[in-house]
Protein backbone atom coordinates (compact mmCIF):
# COMPACT_ATOMS: atom_id res chain seq x y z
CA UNK A 1 0.00 0.00 0.00
CA UNK A 2 1.56 3.16 -0.59
CA UNK A 3 1.83 5.67 1.68
CA UNK A 4 1.08 9.95 1.24
CA UNK A 5 4.10 11.69 1.22
CA UNK A 6 3.57 13.33 4.35
CA UNK A 7 4.86 17.05 2.45
CA UNK A 8 1.74 16.56 0.26
CA UNK A 9 -0.90 15.71 2.94
CA UNK A 10 -0.27 18.05 5.86
CA UNK A 11 -2.40 20.81 4.58
CA UNK A 12 -0.93 24.16 4.18
CA UNK A 13 -1.49 26.53 7.39
CA UNK A 14 -2.82 30.00 5.82
CA UNK A 15 -2.42 33.01 7.01
CA UNK A 16 -5.00 35.14 9.34
CA UNK A 17 -6.41 38.02 7.82
CA UNK A 18 -5.51 41.35 8.74
CA UNK A 19 -9.22 42.21 9.26
CA UNK A 20 -12.27 40.17 9.95
CA UNK A 21 -16.16 40.02 9.67
CA UNK A 22 -17.95 43.50 8.78
CA UNK A 23 -19.35 45.63 11.59
CA UNK A 24 -22.89 45.19 12.16
CA UNK A 25 -25.90 47.95 11.80
CA UNK A 26 -26.16 48.54 15.49
CA UNK A 27 -22.13 48.34 15.71
CA UNK A 28 -22.18 51.44 13.42
CA UNK A 29 -26.11 52.94 14.60
CA UNK A 30 -23.95 53.21 18.36
CA UNK A 31 -20.65 54.40 17.00
CA UNK A 32 -22.41 57.50 15.50
CA UNK A 33 -24.54 57.31 18.63
CA UNK A 34 -21.43 58.05 20.64
CA UNK A 35 -19.07 60.07 18.72
CA UNK A 36 -22.14 62.83 17.89
CA UNK A 37 -23.78 63.24 21.22
CA UNK A 38 -20.88 63.98 23.18
CA UNK A 39 -20.18 66.44 20.41
CA UNK A 40 -23.27 68.06 20.82
CA UNK A 41 -22.52 68.49 24.56
CA UNK A 42 -19.70 70.10 23.95
CA UNK A 43 -20.75 72.29 21.42
CA UNK A 44 -23.91 73.15 23.68
CA UNK A 45 -21.32 73.88 26.98
CA UNK A 46 -20.41 77.54 26.65
CA UNK A 47 -23.89 78.98 26.41
CA UNK A 48 -25.17 76.27 29.12
CA UNK A 49 -22.05 77.40 31.53
CA UNK A 50 -22.84 80.79 30.51
CA UNK A 51 -26.66 80.31 31.64
CA UNK A 52 -26.67 78.71 35.03
CA UNK A 53 -22.36 77.81 35.58
CA UNK A 54 -20.69 74.58 36.65
CA UNK A 55 -20.36 73.37 40.44
CA UNK A 56 -17.43 72.03 41.97
CA UNK A 57 -18.91 69.22 42.24
CA UNK A 58 -19.55 68.61 38.42
CA UNK A 59 -15.37 69.73 38.25
CA UNK A 60 -14.52 67.21 40.78
CA UNK A 61 -16.83 64.24 39.06
CA UNK A 62 -15.51 65.66 35.45
CA UNK A 63 -11.91 65.48 36.54
CA UNK A 64 -12.63 61.65 38.55
CA UNK A 65 -13.76 59.84 35.99
CA UNK A 66 -11.63 61.54 33.21
CA UNK A 67 -8.46 60.35 35.77
CA UNK A 68 -9.98 56.60 36.14
CA UNK A 69 -11.48 55.75 32.29
CA UNK A 70 -8.19 57.59 30.93
CA UNK A 71 -5.62 55.88 33.07
CA UNK A 72 -7.35 52.76 32.22
CA UNK A 73 -6.74 53.43 28.63
CA UNK A 74 -3.44 54.70 28.87
CA UNK A 75 -1.94 52.32 31.58
CA UNK A 76 -4.05 49.47 30.93
CA UNK A 77 -5.36 48.90 27.31
CA UNK A 78 -2.18 50.69 25.83
CA UNK A 79 0.96 49.87 27.80
CA UNK A 80 0.13 46.75 29.42
CA UNK A 81 -2.58 44.65 27.52
CA UNK A 82 -1.14 46.11 23.78
CA UNK A 83 2.66 46.04 24.81
CA UNK A 84 3.12 44.11 28.06
CA UNK A 85 5.34 47.02 29.62
CA UNK A 86 4.84 45.39 33.08
CA UNK A 87 3.67 42.57 34.48
CA UNK A 88 0.82 42.98 36.70
CA UNK A 89 -1.18 40.99 39.76
CA UNK A 90 -4.95 39.23 38.36
CA UNK A 91 -7.11 41.44 40.13
CA UNK A 92 -5.13 44.58 39.18
CA UNK A 93 -5.64 43.50 34.86
CA UNK A 94 -9.43 42.91 35.56
CA UNK A 95 -9.85 46.57 37.04
CA UNK A 96 -7.63 48.16 34.31
CA UNK A 97 -9.67 46.45 31.86
CA UNK A 98 -12.75 47.30 33.21
CA UNK A 99 -11.25 51.03 33.52
CA UNK A 100 -10.94 51.23 29.93
CA UNK A 101 -13.59 50.36 29.19
CA UNK A 102 -15.54 53.39 31.03
CA UNK A 103 -13.58 55.46 28.20
CA UNK A 104 -16.07 53.99 25.77
CA UNK A 105 -13.61 53.37 23.15
CA UNK A 106 -14.26 49.70 22.64
CA UNK A 107 -13.75 46.29 24.67
CA UNK A 108 -10.31 45.79 25.32
CA UNK A 109 -10.05 43.45 23.17
CA UNK A 110 -10.73 45.24 19.87
CA UNK A 111 -9.21 48.32 21.20
CA UNK A 112 -5.55 46.20 21.47
CA UNK A 113 -6.09 44.44 18.09
CA UNK A 114 -6.42 47.74 16.52
CA UNK A 115 -3.37 49.21 18.19
CA UNK A 116 -1.38 46.58 17.29
CA UNK A 117 -1.85 46.62 13.84
CA UNK A 118 -1.37 50.37 13.97
CA UNK A 119 2.24 49.12 15.16
CA UNK A 120 2.74 46.33 12.66
CA UNK A 121 1.77 48.78 9.62
CA UNK A 122 2.47 52.53 11.34
CA UNK A 123 1.97 54.90 8.59
CA UNK A 124 2.25 52.53 5.61
CA UNK A 125 -0.32 50.32 3.83
CA UNK A 126 -2.43 48.08 6.69
CA UNK A 127 -2.52 50.88 9.16
CA UNK A 128 -5.97 51.36 10.66
CA UNK A 129 -5.59 55.39 11.23
CA UNK A 130 -2.28 57.04 9.54
CA UNK A 131 -3.20 60.22 8.68
CA UNK A 132 -0.76 59.60 5.56
CA UNK A 133 -3.01 57.13 3.83
CA UNK A 134 -4.32 59.37 0.92
CA UNK A 135 -0.42 61.33 0.02
CA UNK A 136 1.48 63.92 1.29
CA UNK A 137 -0.15 67.10 -0.23
CA UNK A 138 -1.97 69.08 1.65
CA UNK A 139 -5.45 68.30 0.53
CA UNK A 140 -4.46 64.41 1.25
CA UNK A 141 -2.77 65.32 4.39
CA UNK A 142 -5.86 67.23 5.28
CA UNK A 143 -8.44 64.31 4.14
CA UNK A 144 -6.14 61.46 6.39
CA UNK A 145 -5.87 63.58 9.25
CA UNK A 146 -10.24 63.23 9.09
CA UNK A 147 -9.14 59.76 8.38
CA UNK A 148 -6.77 59.47 11.10
CA UNK A 149 -8.42 61.28 14.00
CA UNK A 150 -12.17 59.55 12.99
CA UNK A 151 -13.30 58.03 10.06
CA UNK A 152 -11.22 55.23 10.86
CA UNK A 153 -13.54 54.06 12.97
CA UNK A 154 -16.35 53.83 10.82
CA UNK A 155 -14.21 51.21 8.73
CA UNK A 156 -16.48 48.56 7.07
CA UNK A 157 -14.36 45.43 8.84
CA UNK A 158 -12.55 45.06 12.14
CA UNK A 159 -9.47 44.09 12.99
CA UNK A 160 -9.14 40.19 12.83
CA UNK A 161 -8.70 39.93 16.47
CA UNK A 162 -7.26 36.15 16.35
CA UNK A 163 -4.21 37.30 14.48
CA UNK A 164 -3.73 40.61 16.71
CA UNK A 165 -5.04 39.84 19.89
CA UNK A 166 -4.70 35.67 20.36
CA UNK A 167 -3.43 36.24 23.92
CA UNK A 168 -6.62 38.20 25.26
CA UNK A 169 -9.01 35.95 23.22
CA UNK A 170 -7.78 33.12 25.55
CA UNK A 171 -8.17 34.81 28.76
CA UNK A 172 -10.89 33.98 30.73
CA UNK A 173 -10.89 37.09 32.47
CA UNK A 174 -10.61 39.43 29.70
CA UNK A 175 -13.50 37.72 27.96
CA UNK A 176 -15.55 38.16 30.98
CA UNK A 177 -14.76 42.27 30.96
CA UNK A 178 -15.15 42.27 26.97
CA UNK A 179 -18.81 40.82 27.45
CA UNK A 180 -19.51 43.29 30.22
CA UNK A 181 -18.36 46.41 28.35
CA UNK A 182 -22.46 47.30 27.46
CA UNK A 183 -22.74 47.29 31.66
CA UNK A 184 -19.46 49.59 32.19
CA UNK A 185 -20.26 52.04 29.24
CA UNK A 186 -23.78 52.56 30.97
CA UNK A 187 -22.33 53.08 34.47
CA UNK A 188 -19.35 55.18 33.16
CA UNK A 189 -22.26 57.33 32.14
CA UNK A 190 -24.68 57.13 34.90
CA UNK A 191 -22.84 56.62 37.65
CA UNK A 192 -21.52 60.67 37.68
CA UNK A 193 -24.87 61.48 37.01
CA UNK A 194 -26.65 59.81 40.16
CA UNK A 195 -23.44 60.88 42.27
CA UNK A 196 -23.99 64.12 41.22
CA UNK A 197 -28.06 63.78 42.04
CA UNK A 198 -27.25 62.17 45.33
CA UNK A 199 -24.69 65.26 46.35
CA UNK A 200 -27.48 67.97 45.28
CA UNK A 201 -30.33 65.75 46.15
CA UNK A 202 -31.71 67.60 43.31
CA UNK A 203 -32.77 66.52 39.19
CA UNK A 204 -30.64 69.69 38.61
CA UNK A 205 -27.58 68.27 40.01
CA UNK A 206 -28.03 65.04 38.41
CA UNK A 207 -28.37 66.41 34.81
CA UNK A 208 -25.58 68.66 35.16
CA UNK A 209 -23.06 65.91 36.10
CA UNK A 210 -24.30 63.91 33.51
CA UNK A 211 -23.99 66.64 30.85
CA UNK A 212 -20.25 67.65 32.56
CA UNK A 213 -19.14 64.08 33.71
CA UNK A 214 -20.38 61.98 31.05
CA UNK A 215 -20.90 63.77 27.98
CA UNK A 216 -18.19 66.18 28.25
CA UNK A 217 -15.77 63.81 29.88
CA UNK A 218 -16.02 61.06 27.22
CA UNK A 219 -15.78 64.18 24.13
CA UNK A 220 -13.10 65.50 25.48
CA UNK A 221 -11.00 62.16 26.27
CA UNK A 222 -12.20 61.07 22.98
CA UNK A 223 -10.54 63.91 20.90
CA UNK A 224 -7.22 63.37 23.01
CA UNK A 225 -6.84 59.77 22.35
CA UNK A 226 -7.53 60.54 18.64
CA UNK A 227 -5.39 63.25 18.74
CA UNK A 228 -2.29 60.94 19.36
CA UNK A 229 -3.16 59.31 15.96
CA UNK A 230 -4.06 62.38 14.27
CA UNK A 231 -1.72 64.72 15.28
CA UNK A 232 0.72 63.04 16.49
CA UNK A 233 1.43 61.37 13.16
CA UNK A 234 2.17 64.83 11.84
CA UNK A 235 2.92 67.53 13.95
CA UNK A 236 5.90 68.07 16.40
CA UNK A 237 9.07 66.91 17.31
CA UNK A 238 10.91 63.66 15.79
CA UNK A 239 14.28 63.03 18.39
CA UNK A 240 14.25 59.61 18.47
CA UNK A 241 15.03 56.86 15.58
CA UNK A 242 11.34 55.20 14.39
CA UNK A 243 10.39 53.72 11.24
CA UNK A 244 7.28 55.83 10.68
CA UNK A 245 6.09 59.65 11.10
CA UNK A 246 5.21 59.89 14.57
CA UNK A 247 6.29 62.59 16.55
CA UNK A 248 6.09 64.16 20.12
CA UNK A 249 3.71 66.81 20.77
CA UNK A 250 4.18 68.38 24.36
CA UNK A 251 0.69 70.36 24.44
CA UNK A 252 -0.94 67.31 24.64
CA UNK A 253 0.92 65.77 27.39
CA UNK A 254 -1.18 66.40 30.50
CA UNK A 255 -4.49 65.63 28.89
CA UNK A 256 -3.34 62.79 27.34
CA UNK A 257 -1.47 61.47 30.04
CA UNK A 258 2.06 61.22 28.74
CA UNK A 259 0.79 59.66 25.58
CA UNK A 260 1.96 62.39 23.50
CA UNK A 261 5.64 61.65 23.86
CA UNK A 262 4.53 59.75 21.15
CA UNK A 263 7.86 59.90 18.71
CA UNK A 264 9.61 57.99 21.46
CA UNK A 265 7.08 55.32 22.07
CA UNK A 266 7.44 53.86 18.59
CA UNK A 267 10.93 54.09 18.85
CA UNK A 268 10.83 51.53 21.90
CA UNK A 269 7.07 50.35 21.98
CA UNK A 270 7.32 48.22 25.00
CA UNK A 271 8.86 51.09 27.53
CA UNK A 272 6.67 51.47 30.51
CA UNK A 273 7.90 55.38 30.21
CA UNK A 274 7.26 57.79 27.02
CA UNK A 275 8.39 61.22 28.59
CA UNK A 276 12.00 60.11 28.79
CA UNK A 277 13.47 63.44 29.60
CA UNK A 278 13.21 64.75 32.78
CA UNK A 279 11.20 67.93 32.09
CA UNK A 280 8.72 65.65 29.70
CA UNK A 281 5.43 65.00 32.55
CA UNK A 282 4.23 61.28 31.94
CA UNK A 283 1.30 61.05 34.65
CA UNK A 284 1.13 57.25 33.16
CA UNK A 285 4.55 56.27 33.85
CA UNK A 286 4.08 58.03 37.63
CA UNK A 287 0.82 55.71 38.14
CA UNK A 288 3.00 52.74 37.12
CA UNK A 289 5.60 53.20 39.40
CA UNK A 290 3.17 53.59 42.36
CA UNK A 291 1.97 50.46 41.24
CA UNK A 292 5.74 49.06 41.38
CA UNK A 293 6.42 50.76 44.63
CA UNK A 294 3.04 48.67 46.41
CA UNK A 295 3.98 45.79 45.06
CA UNK A 296 1.15 45.42 42.33
CA UNK A 297 3.14 45.04 39.31
CA UNK A 298 6.49 43.47 38.72
CA UNK A 299 9.07 43.41 35.74
CA UNK A 300 8.51 47.16 34.35
CA UNK A 301 10.63 48.06 31.91
CA UNK A 302 11.79 51.36 32.08
CA UNK A 303 13.79 52.64 29.61
CA UNK A 304 17.92 52.17 30.18
CA UNK A 305 19.98 55.59 29.74
CA UNK A 306 22.04 53.73 27.31
CA UNK A 307 18.64 52.73 25.29
CA UNK A 308 17.79 56.24 25.48
CA UNK A 309 21.01 57.55 24.11
CA UNK A 310 21.06 54.85 20.77
CA UNK A 311 17.25 55.61 19.71
CA UNK A 312 18.22 59.16 20.26
CA UNK A 313 18.44 61.04 16.69
CA UNK A 314 22.31 62.91 16.73
CA UNK A 315 22.36 66.76 16.56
Amino acid sequence: MAIADPAVARPVPQAKSVVEGGKRWGEQFMLYVFVILPFLAFLAAVPVAWGWGLSWTDVILAVVFYYISGMGVTVGYHRYFTHGSFKAKRWLRIVMAAAGSMAIEGPVTRWVADHRRHHAFSDKDGDPHSPWRYGETLPALMKGLFWAHLGWLFDEFHTNREKYAPDLMGDRDIRKVNTLFPALLATSLVLPAAIGGLVSWSWTGLLSAFFWASLVRVFLLHHVTWSINSICHTIGERPFASRDKSANFWPLAILSFGESWHNMHHADPTAARHGVDKWQLDTSARLIWIFEKLGWVSDVRWPKPDRIAKLRVAG
